[in-house]
């Protein structure tokens, strides 16, 4: 399939193009710096619209541009984090408009932060959405993808959680307090974590390009969410190291400001889209995800 990408540099988006290419699609990414690359097209999501040349003939669209969320949030920091999603999804498919033909499936990334802080409560696609920030980003995101439904495109609204990979994302900026012997669970521990491995992740979004009969949200987490103090344990146990170093909800405060509640909220996410519809995923249980991944 010929295939467009938006956020191909970053962390998932890297190991979704490696995977792409491996499987033989023609890829044309869109880039802040493109730097003269075979393939590549420059393009600021909050300036304006691709350049149609990166999207003529195109069979799909996978889009995952944003603003880091993992960041101190200052006025301008959440003003851009709204803006590269919101208007960016929307130049996105105002140049879609133009299109003859127009690819088959918009593949717009989102996130489980769609949904607040749930405590226990089990939440699937069909769950209402949560108040904040971050919920209201997601829904005003989502609804800006679902503009192209109007042109006849599929879209799939990817509700990520936790991705953990090798060299990147939250694994990444986990790993070195824990290989020092200084982890711990966060703020009590007691809030659900959904995550998945880097390669479920990058099979369910080429799965949900290549099936016609996903569309609309889908959880992209594993089937087994944890407390963070579980996921503390499990991650120190694969490192062989202690972890008695909890970290209060306060300090966290003090450390991250208003971002700390991405940290603190607890979310128990189940993909029911993915599982109703046949997805398998390979690395279901977070103790086998992370002896693959350390």
């Amino acid at each position: 399939m010929k295939m467009t990408l938006t956020g191909a540099t970053g962390f998932l988006g890297s190991a979704l193009t490696a995977q792409l290419r491996t499987d033989g699609h023609e890829l044309r990414i869109l880039s802040r710096n493109p730097r003269g690359r075979p393939g590549y097209f420059a393009w600021d999501p909050v300036a304006g619209q691709p350049p149609e040349a990166s999207l003529a003939g195109a069979d799909a669209v996978i889009h995952l541009a944003g603003e880091p969320v993992a960041q101190r949030w200052s006025p301008a920091v959440k003003a851009a984090i709204r803006s590269s999603r919101v208007d960016g999804t929307r130049h996105l498919v105002e140049a879609l408009t133009t299109l003859s033909p127009r690819p088959q499936v918009l593949v717009c990334a989102s996130a489980t932060g769609y949904y607040g802080d749930r405590g226990a409560e089990v939440l699937t696609e069909q769950s209402k959405p949560g108040r904040g920030f971050l919920p209201d980003t997601c829904k005003e995101w989502e609804a800006t993808a679902d503009l192209a439904r109007a042109l006849g495109i599929r879209v799939v609204k990817l509700r990520t959680g936790v991705v953990l990979g090798r060299g990147g994302g939250a694994l990444a900026k986990m790993l070195p307090p824990f290989r020092m012997g200084v982890g711990g669970p966060l703020a009590g521990g007691g809030q659900w974590m959904s995550w998945i491995h880097v390669q479920d992740m990058v099979r369910l979004i080429g799965w949900a390009v290549s099936n016609q009969g996903v569309a609309g949200p889908v959880n992209c987490v594993t089937p087994n969410p944890i407390t963070n103090k579980d996921f503390t344990r499990i991650l120190a146990a694969g490192l062989h190291r202690p972890a008695f170093f909890p970290v209060p909800g306060f300090a966290l405060k003090l450390l991250y400001g208003e971002m700390a509640s991405v940290l603190t909220e607890s979310q128990r996410v189940i993909p029911q889209a993915a599982l109703d519809l046949g997805f398998q995923f390979q690395r279901p249980e977070l103790g086998e995800a992370l002896s693959d991944l350390l």
